[in-house]
């Protein structure tokens, strides 16, 4: 449905944008396969209005101008829609160049390319290579969630979700009804910010953690889409990078070496194991779950209750 309705408004937008006169709802409809199809008169009425609307919100001006006959005509001025000369500097070439890699993963690898070489038919300076590395380590974001693809589509077409979902402390997936609002890679690990609906709040979820397939619903958000979305801002705070407190926990040697990367302080132990100072705050918990018996939680006792209750959740399933 969603490829249908992309073509409609290209098609729709190819005649606004190639008539010299303005055309009515008449003419549009001969012109046009979807709107021929339409069962009524109403139908195609209420179709072409969410359709002139939408490409309006996509930012293609549209005049309305009525004849002496009193009929209502539709053009778009070319001169009115031409886009600015594109100019890009190498840092944002190399920007362009790392977008394009994500889609190198997924489906829209195809469309990546094509939209990099009309960058560069536009006047991308040749000197600039979007691929390629622009220094001694090369960026790299990884999609391998089959979760991805389907959630950025429902994010940028605004529909909700429904998808099975197993939290760091439950032993089995549960269902989550979603409004997306973005995406974003964190550390290594692709997270999505949406309203959840069942909760009533606003949820970020882990993408590796979304079980089987993501299923769109019609419909549309019930809650405000923010203007900024904080996904990396609150899954910080969830890992504790803006902590104002700390914690105590042994390690094996030679084992976490992410949680030896933000520790303060580390104290060799013997016996294979070491003492390390941390930074605590929401979200460590789960955290240090994901090392299993290579850690142990000396302090604070919350913290340590928190662990063993997921430990057992998992134990359980």
């Amino acid at each position: 449905m969603a490829i249908a309705k992309a073509e409609r408004l290209m098609n729709l937008a190819l005649c606004l944008l190639g008539t010299r006169r303005p055309l009515s709802k008449r003419e549009l409809r001969e012109s046009i396969e979807a709107y021929l199809e339409a069962g009524s008169d109403d139908s195609f009425n209420r179709m072409f209005e969410r359709d002139k609307d939408d490409l309006r919100e996509l930012g293609l001006v549209i005049e309305t101008v009525e004849n002496l006959d009193g009929e209502v005509g539709y053009l778009a001025r070319r001169d009115s829609n031409r886009l600015p000369p594109i100019t890009l500097d190498a840092e944002e070439a190399a920007a362009l160049g790392l977008a394009a890699k994500v889609w190198q993963q997924a489906r829209l690898a195809g469309a990546a390319s094509g939209a990099l070489q009309k960058l560069r038919a536009a006047g991308l300076p040749e000197d600039v290579d979007p691929y390629g590395a622009h220094g001694a380590l090369e960026p790299r974001i990884p999609v391998h969630e089959a979760a991805f693809e389907p959630l950025m589509l429902a994010c940028r077409d605004r529909r909700p979700v429904v998808f099975e979902y197993r939290k760091a402390t439950a032993a089995r997936p549960e269902p989550r009804h979603v409004e997306p609002w973005a995406l974003e890679c964190w550390r290594g690990h692709w997270y999505l910010a949406g309203w959840d609906r069942d909760r009533g709040a606003e949820r970020v979820f882990r993408l590796s953690r979304i079980t089987g397939k993501v299923r769109s619903r019609s419909g549309r958000f019930t809650a405000p889409v923010p203007d900024v979305v904080t996904v990396r801002e609150t899954v910080a705070s969830w890992a504790g990078e803006s902590a104002d407190r700390s914690a105590l926990i042994r390690l094996r040697t030679d084992a976490g070496y992410p949680l030896r990367a933000k520790a303060t302080a580390v104290r060799e132990l013997g016996d294979g194991w070491d003492e390390l100072e941390i930074p605590y705050g929401h979200g460590l918990d789960a955290w240090l779950v994901e090392f299993g018996p290579d850690v142990v939680v000396v302090e604070p006792a919350e913290l340590r209750a928190d662990v063993v209750d997921r430990l057992r959740a998992v134990a359980k399933g």
